[in-house]
């Protein structure tokens, strides 16, 4: 078969899910990677190769990187996260963790914790994708200004690829430029020279090519069929192109580069691919003049499992409520919203809100990672895997979520609270994507920084101005309650209103008004309850409620 039969592409998730959305630490250069897996290999029988085991992880990030302990953990369990696992074994974590007594008995438990080695320094080193560079914010490209906050006309493809988390053009343009470092750091080390690099005769194994395929998958002749890369690779009729010798059972360093260089492509299921030819759907009523924007794509229809994704952009003062096939284990993107209320009932793979403003989000369970970047008066209700959030102003979490949500640069009033809603479906969504009621961190923030901002970037929301949040919608299932309750403090400042609102219905009854004062009475309290609606702005919220008429029904999908 002619090589032109098969197409590669850099997979989205590592860069959607696993770049953190910060610059990364100094360590993480090359020149430390390079160091590190030749270290891991002389320590094979350390718990270091082929699996790198947390405690040799820890040692290595804590006192030759001279990381701290929590930033360590911190990219060991992102990569851990994006590794495939059952919902049951998610949940068997979960339940470990929450029966550790102390702290000490926590890092027994993830001693026990390992991952692909290789896999993990390509997951270090995908962490460049957000490094500000120099040269690149000179030219005045990527330097952290204050935020943009002209209105892009369109969603084009350029306004929403300015994240490069969700940039497939950036995916792929990392991966061809550090190509030839991405393959050396996977080399053994007597393959490379005293510099640490490859000659024209290295040689790559096949486990370094299994580890590839953590960034890079295709197909053969436009087939349906994906396949990892070393599936691809170790296929007999490319033996010839990818330099695969069957008696060495290894690689052609140079033969596999130029390989890969010559079939790599833009990934089908990309956001780009997404915007470009996935389904619009019309979730949004077209209200005559005001959403006229709104777009919504999805790939589901054409993406496998692992690919599916929806991109909502450009609602405006709507109420849009789903719970669809088209959302569940999707990544969704939510760009440019304001003044609306998205609900999205379904469990779902990853969420990122970008630009949005004085809007409210509620969430099905998210399995790996939520991400905030560049909102405004955003009410964000959610139980997730992960939670970051960076260059948001005034916004508030509502969230349940088993790893501490991460605040990275450029936040001002942060305010976070516990998860106080529920729907019928919620504890079943939980359960499909591993996501448990404890351990819950919604209240231990980590701040991740280069600046190292100081804890008055954010507050705990005090009782008084707590209420719970009422989901307005039928739906078939179980949940009848909020999945693990409410923290004392806050189930006691409920207990206290419901009390105060049994005494003035006592008192209303005892005053004893004839029907005359009841009804000027009635009159008056609907008043002040309207004059309320309209200055806290839920008046809005109730109106957008109330469905269409009959004859713009909201679309299927």
């Amino acid at each position: 078969m002619d090589q032109s039969g098969v197409l590669l592409w850099v997979k989205a998730e590592p860069f959607i899910v696993g770049a953190l959305q910060v610059p990364p630490p100094s360590k993480f250069s090359l020149h430390y990677l390079r160091k590190i897996s030749t270290y891991v290999r002389t320590r094979a029988t350390e718990g270091a190769y082929p699996r790198l085991y947390w405690s040799t992880w820890r040692h290595i990030a804590c006192g030759k990187l001279q990381l701290a302990k929590d930033l360590a953990w911190l990219y060991f369990e992102i990569f851990d996260s994006l590794a495939v696992k059952t919902p049951e074994e998610r949940l068997e974590w979960s339940e470990i963790l929450s029966n550790c007594m102390s702290e000490d008995e926590v890092e027994k438990q993830r001693n026990q914790l390992s991952v692909n080695t290789l896999q993990f320094l390509l997951f270090l080193y995908i962490q460049q994708l957000n490094k500000v560079s120099l040269r690149t914010s000179l030219i005045g490209e990527e330097w952290p200004s204050p935020r943009n906050r002209s209105q892009s006309p369109d969603l084009t493809e350029k306004s929403s690829c300015h994240n490069k988390n969700w940039n497939d053009y950036s995916h792929q343009a990392f991966v061809c430029d550090h190509l030839s470092d991405l393959l050396e750091l996977l080399l053994d080390p007597e393959q490379l020279t005293a510099s640490f690099h490859s000659t024209h005769s290295s040689l790559v194994s096949r486990e370094a090519v299994v580890a590839l395929s953590f960034l890079i998958e295709g197909t053969v002749s436009r087939a349906r069929k994906i396949y990892p890369l070393h599936e691809l690779a170790l296929w007999q009729p490319l033996h010839a192109e990818s330099g695969f010798s069957r008696i060495s059972k290894t690689f052609s360093f140079y033969k596999l580069e130029a390989w890969l260089r010559a079939c790599l492509t833009g990934n089908p299921f990309g956001t780009s691919a997404c915007l470009k030819s996935g389904k619009k759907l019309a979730w949004a009523h077209q209200v005559e003049g005001t959403t006229k924007r709104a777009k919504i794509a999805c790939n589901t229809h054409v993406a496998p499992k692992m690919h599916r994704m929806v991109v909502m952009s450009q609602v405006y003062k709507q109420t849009l409520a789903k719970s669809s096939d088209t959302l569940v284990g999707a990544h969704v993107k939510i760009h440019r919203c304001n003044e609306s209320f998205i609900y999205l009932l379904s469990p779902l793979r990853s969420v990122t809100i970008e630009k949005c403003r004085n809007s409210t989000f509620v969430l099905g369970p998210v399995q790996t990672a939520l991400h905030l970047h560049s909102c405004d008066n955003v009410k964000v209700i959610a139980v997730c895997h992960r939670l970051s959030i960076s260059s948001t102003t005034d916004c508030i979490f509502h969230i349940l979520t088993p790893t501490r949500p991460l605040i990275l640069s450029g936040n001002q009033a942060v305010t976070f609270a516990p998860f106080h809603t529920h729907y019928p479906m919620l504890e079943d969504h939980m359960a499909r994507t591993g996501l448990a009621t404890v351990p819950n961190y919604w209240d231990n923030p980590m701040i991740v920084c280069r600046e190292n901002c100081n804890t008055s970037v954010f507050r705990f929301l005090p009782p008084c101005e707590f209420y719970v949040f009422i989901i307005p919608f039928e739906m078939e299932g179980d949940t009848t309650e909020i999945p693990g309750g409410l923290p004392s403090a806050y189930q006691k400042a409920l207990g206290q209103r419901e009390q105060k609102i049994q005494i003035w219905q006592k008192t209303v009854k005892e005053a004893r008004l004839t029907k005359d004062q009841r009804k000027q009475f009635q009159v008056l309290v609907e008043n002040k309850f309207y004059e309320w609606l309209i200055n806290t702005g839920h008046r809005q919220q109730l109106d957008s409620l109330v469905p269409p008429a009959a004859g713009s029904k909201q679309a299927a999908g």
